[in-house]
């Protein structure tokens, strides 16, 4: 029986009780094809003393730091810090934890939990999102950062950011739909009962999210547009749909959604085309088809811009990451390369035979 990835969550003083409780469920949940669990989860504090919540509970932890050693995967949930209280983003026993890691652990980080990635140094450099309402604040005090406020996640390969909540759930089954394929993260967004997929890239902060009762909405033409996409919609025949003026159906979609029409048509398009490449031997032609984008070349050229790499790279990358792993992992776990990064990722690529 292959050894399970290993997640490691590191909770400290103050933490957030729901969003120390993602990782766990979502990734305790990640089952493949015959039942196995696909990943371990623990939960450590610096010490493996008992930890005091932000709400008015403490949780106990069965591991010390130590464990970190052992993390294929790191998770830092947010915890109650800053100006505001006695506690800094990275004293010196937290860093002591860090260096802990081994060389190609993965590092995740959720809401302002980015701050202690930070202060260690090791988003100098490198995209990374946190809460929006701290963004500002965030990019004064780490000015070598290159900070997206706007986005829900950012996946720069070894490091991951999210921003913050809802977005840390997005963040872990990205992670399992990256490890192991749409199939396996949908079961867990079954099982949880959540959305199985927001795009990294999505905004942070839609206008109206909840419309007003007496209002239509979107989401009925939403649903018919998905299952027709691989023919030719046009904003007059959605807005047609909604039973709108095209002026009013464009802008309360995206009111709604945070983006126009024609992107969302083309991010559901491409992530059917991924699943299709992920789960079937169809030719690309045929699967640009039933996509809806009509030729391989319209395939290969939205492939591109959304994951950084042509169709079949991706599916033969993508088969070749969903292949379990037959020990932790002592390699870099999710070396990956993107034109965007906050765009949804490829697996991680596999290294060229002629690579030194």
């Amino acid at each position: 029986m292959p050894i399970p990835h290993r997640v490691v969550v590191l909770a400290l003083e103050g933490v957030y009780p729901f969003e120390m409780s993602i990782p766990v469920r979502i990734f305790g949940t990640a089952t493949g094809a015959a039942g196995e669990s696909l990943y371990e989860v623990i939960t450590c504090s610096p010490d493996g003393d008992p930890i005091r919540t932000a709400a008015d509970f403490s949780v106990t932890v069965e591991h010390s730091a130590d464990a970190l050693a052992t993390a294929d995967t790191l998770v830092i949930p947010p915890f109650a810090c800053g100006p505001d209280t006695d506690r800094e983003w990275l004293p010196e026993s937290l860093a002591d934890a860090l260096a802990l890691l081994r060389p190609g652990a993965r590092i995740v980080s959720i809401c302002t939990a980015s701050y202690v990635l930070a202060a260690a140094g090791l988003l100098d450099g490198r995209p990374a999102t946190t809460h929006w309402n701290e963004a500002a604040r965030f990019q004064r005090l780490f000015p070598r950062v290159r900070v997206d406020p706007g986005v829900l996640f950012v996946d720069d390969g070894d490091v991951l950011t999210a921003a913050g909540v809802a977005a840390g759930v997005d963040l872990c089954l990205h992670l399992v739909r990256r490890d192991h394929g749409s199939e396996a993260a949908n079961r867990v967004a079954r099982l949880c009962v959540v959305p199985p997929w927001r795009e990294g890239g999505q905004a942070q902060f839609i206008e109206r999210p909840v419309p007003e009762p007496a209002e239509a909405t979107t989401s009925a033409t939403r649903a018919w547009a998905l299952e027709r996409l691989q023919r030719q919609l046009t904003l007059a025949e959605l807005a047609a749909h909604a039973r709108m003026s095209v002026r009013t159906f464009s802008r309360r979609f995206r009111d709604e959604v945070g983006m126009t029409p024609g992107q969302w048509l083309t991010q559901q398009r491409v992530e059917h085309a991924r699943r299709l490449l992920e789960t079937t031997d169809w030719p690309v032609d045929r699967v640009a088809g039933e996509a809806g984008f009509g030729t391989a070349a319209s395939l290969r050229q939205h492939m591109a811009a959304a994951t950084g790499v042509s169709p079949m790279t991706y599916r033969q990358t993508f088969r070749a990451a969903a292949t379990p792993p037959t020990a932790h992992a002592t390699a870099p776990v999710t070396a990956l390369a993107t034109a965007h990064p906050t765009a949804p990722l490829a697996p991680a690529l596999p290294p060229s035979p002629t690579a030194p």
